[in-house]
């Protein structure tokens, strides 16, 4: 009988018990202690929801108090110098250093990098290795969380980031090759896996995502020495785990590795099932990831249960395991508590705990059961109704679209003569200094739009305490003496929610909560009809914020690939074509802010480097129809309007034609953490329009200083011309206190008038 396994589950809790643990710990109001007994707690009730929803083996170490990669770091001892100093004080305090960066007790640190994991909106910490790396096995974190497993009677398996994709996600601090480090790494890991097997572990799963990237001949060499190194050790049977796509090229490798079982993504890649089959050997497991790990519609029998039952005929139900594609990390607990979801819609969607109870039905039916075999069409027949509900197909978006030309996507002069244009207009001081976007949102604030959404506050009352923040947001530029100003955006909850709750074809759930990173999480709206927007959404806010000052504003609005990326998407449409519907309901918004006076608009696209491909070979296409809807979005529009973007967390150097072909007047993007090398990509190109580098990371409590926030301005203009450099902070700062932010955009404004100054006293 085919055994039900997942390979991870969110670790956030049902109403973000772990943020609310987390976040009151680094204000000091909750001890180390109460910390990790919640975080046993959410283990604990993670793994009996998992396995009441009819999981036979359930995943321990998925779980981690910021970040699995940089969980892993850690364990092998790969902890920079820098850091060591605070890890010998305390090892919790060391920890969150490398996550957050560090500023007391003597300690001046900036956290490590952070890039998106591979093509999702979760972001981990990017470990920092060099030539001669040693590495030893540091704690006991596997371990203790499988025995915790283990005593509640569970038949657990630990999950391990495998060595060759850690060292694939690690980058080295001095260029040197990562994967010469490998040698280094295998003992550590070998002794862990032995200390497993000693401690009961039947398997462990060794997750091995790089597999479905692009590998050269080093890459695979290095897979191979890796686990014939392994296979040598004592050790618990192995499940090498890929996700996120096809094997490919790489199948025919990864099924000759000395691994007992290999896990693969047939909800991305279901075509790859029958060669997976003919190159899995006889004596393997196959981990058939058939219910999409990443979206919450339910799965459609239609497709999935031929897929399994091919591979029982073709290997047996002993050999047959059903599991979601990946972990669940990327979708929400439990739809159980979306009471006030239409029924219908409702009746479509499954979360963590209802996939598993689909797997569960799945693996009744392959064992003949019929209750199962009818319960599957019985959602097979709710779903093809589903997609002829009203809403679903809209005739005018779809003839909008259809109609749309060519021209739609252009501006109506090229960037040289809209710069000389915007320039005039706007006349702005070299070196501009201004915002992302948002500003800190406080508790008050909060409870105010709380009470406004459970009709205790009226609408009169909740836009005048809108207002107030607006004006105090305005005034408290205007004294810092920032050049082009935002509103704060006191009215979103969320940069793509707050879109799509004014927008056809969403909607919301009220706990659908995922983790983005470390405490920050993020509940994605639902596309499940085609979208349009009914009203202008943003337009009264910004005219507002525009007639407190004589500083231009600027309108903030979510661009169309972000809003797809950062949404649970339908699955009966491509995704490009959703993606041109937002396109042009942006684009709506776009020209009403410019006839209500707005004269510099940014269009946030920070999700744009996340949706590409994993494969090379399929980045032109994403590219060109991605590209396309920015210019959609941002077409048609005066030359005197200044068009903005943003982008944080990315790889810039691979797309930066792309990057280029937006055509955005201004793009500012993420440069902090990696101390402006990011910036590299656009010397090389010579991109020409305007750039704002990041000076300072938000998502760090850390403040820098007015002369490091200096030094990163010199080492922009190392690569940057004057008159392309704009000075913002690296991403919004809603997540921020006041005392903080007033203290670092203080610093960023002093630093931009010396900067200003030094380059006015230049001659010529």
């Amino acid at each position: 009988m085919a055994l039900v396994t997942h390979a991870g589950f969110p670790r956030i809790g049902l109403k973000r018990e772990l943020k609310r643990v987390l976040e009151s710990h680094w204000r000091g109001d909750t001890d180390a202690r109460a910390l990790q007994d919640t975080a046993r707690i959410l283990r604990l009730r993670h793994w009996q929801l998992a396995r009441a929803a009819g999981a036979d083996v359930v995943p321990c170490n998925d779980f981690s108090l910021y970040d699995h990669v940089l969980d892993t770091a850690v364990l092998f001892d790969a902890i920079p110098e820098r850091y060591r100093p605070v890890f010998a004080e305390n090892a919790l305090d060391g920890y969150f250093a490398m996550a957050r960066g560090h500023k007391r007790g003597g300690h001046d640190l900036h956290a490590l990098e952070m890039t998106k994991w591979f093509d999702t909106n979760y972001h981990y910490l990017v470990p920092e290795l060099q030539a001669g790396q040693r590495f030893a096995l540091s704690g006991d974190k596997p371990l203790a969380e499988f025995r915790e497993a283990r005593s509640l009677g569970l038949h657990a398996r630990p999950v391990l980031l495998g060595p060759v994709s850690f060292l694939l996600l690690s980058k080295t601090v001095d260029g040197s090759d990562r994967l010469t480090l490998l040698d280094a790494l295998l003992p550590p890991y070998a002794d862990l896996l032995g200390q497993l097997a000693d401690a009961g572990a039947d398997w462990v799963q060794l997750d091995e995502p790089c597999l479905v990237l692009d590998l050269d001949d080093d890459d695979r060499a290095a897979y191979r020495h890796a686990y014939a190194t392994l296979a040598a050790a004592r050790m618990p049977r192995l499940l090498l785990a890929s996700y996120f796509g096809a094997l490919g090229d790489n199948l025919a490798m990864a099924a000759a590795l000395p691994a007992d079982g290999l896990h693969v993504d047939l909800a991305r890649a279901p075509e790859q099932l029958d060669a997976v089959l003919d190159a899995l050997p006889a004596d393997r497991i196959l981990s058939a990831g058939v219910v999409d790990g990443r979206n919450i519609w339910r799965s459609h029998p239609a497709r999935v249960l031929p897929l399994l039952r091919r591979a029982q005929a073709r290997i047996g139900g002993e050999r047959l395991w059903l599991a979601p594609s990946c972990s669940l990390l990327h979708v929400p607990i439990d739809l159980e508590a979306e009471t006030g979801l239409d029924p219908q819609r409702r009746a479509s969607m499954a979360f963590a705990r209802q996939k598993l109870e689909e797997l569960r039905v799945y693996a009744d039916a392959l064992a003949g059961q019929p209750e199962a075999d009818a319960a599957l069409v019985a959602q097979q027949g709710l779903l093809d109704a589903q997609a002829n509900a009203p809403g679903v197909v809209v005739a005018g978006v779809r003839g909008r679209l259809h109609a749309l030309g060519p021209q739609a996507s252009l501006r109506r002069s090229a960037h040289a003569k809209r710069r000389v244009t915007q320039a005039e207009v706007l006349d702005l001081p070299p070196l501009p200094t201004t915002t992302i976007g948002s500003f800190p949102q406080t508790d008050d604030l909060r409870k105010a739009r709380a009470a406004h959404r459970a009709g205790k506050l009226d609408d009169a009352a909740y836009e005048q305490r809108l207002q107030a923040e607006i004006n105090r947001v305005v005034r408290f530029q205007e004294r810092l003496g920032l050049d082009v100003l935002v509103h704060g955006e006191p009215e979103r909850n969320d940069m793509v929610e707050y879109f799509g709750e004014q927008l056809d074809g969403y909607l919301f759930t009220r706990l659908g909560w995922v983790q983005s990173y470390g405490s920050r999480c993020v509940k994605p709206p639902v596309i499940w009809g085609d979208v349009a927007r009914p009203a202008p959404m943003t337009v009264r806010w910004s005219r507002y914020a525009q007639s407190l000052t004589d500083k231009p504003m600027k309108g903030m609005l979510t661009g169309p690939v972000t809003m797809l990326q950062w949404s649970f998407v339908r699955d009966d449409l491509p995704r490009e074509t959703v993606c041109r519907q937002i396109a042009l309901a942006l684009r709506d918004e776009v020209h009403d802010l410019e006839a209500a006076g707005i004269g510099l608009i940014q269009i946030d696209e920070p999700a744009l480097r996340e949706g590409l491909p994993l494969r090379r070979a399929d980045w032109p296409g994403y590219l060109a129809w991605a590209v396309e809807c920015f210019r959609i979005a941002a077409g048609g529009v005066r030359d005197a309007t200044q068009i903005h973007t943003h982008m944080c967390y990315s790889e810039f150097n691979d797309i930066i034609e792309a990057v280029a072909a937006m055509d955005a007047d201004v793009i500012s993007i993420e440069t902090s953490r990696s101390r402006m090398e990011l910036l590299d990509a656009f010397a090389r190109f010579r991109y020409p329009n305007g750039i704002g580098p990041g000076v300072y990371d938000i998502h760090s409590p850390r403040v820098p200083g007015q002369e490091e926030i200096l030094a990163l301005l010199h080492k922009a203009l190392d690569v940057l011309q004057p008159g392309q450099l704009w000075i913002n902070p690296d991403c919004g700062l809603k997540t921020r206190g006041w005392p903080e932010v007033e203290q670092a955009l203080r610093h960023m404004v002093d630093g931009a008038l010396q900067l200003r100054a030094e380059l006015a006293a230049i001659p010529g």
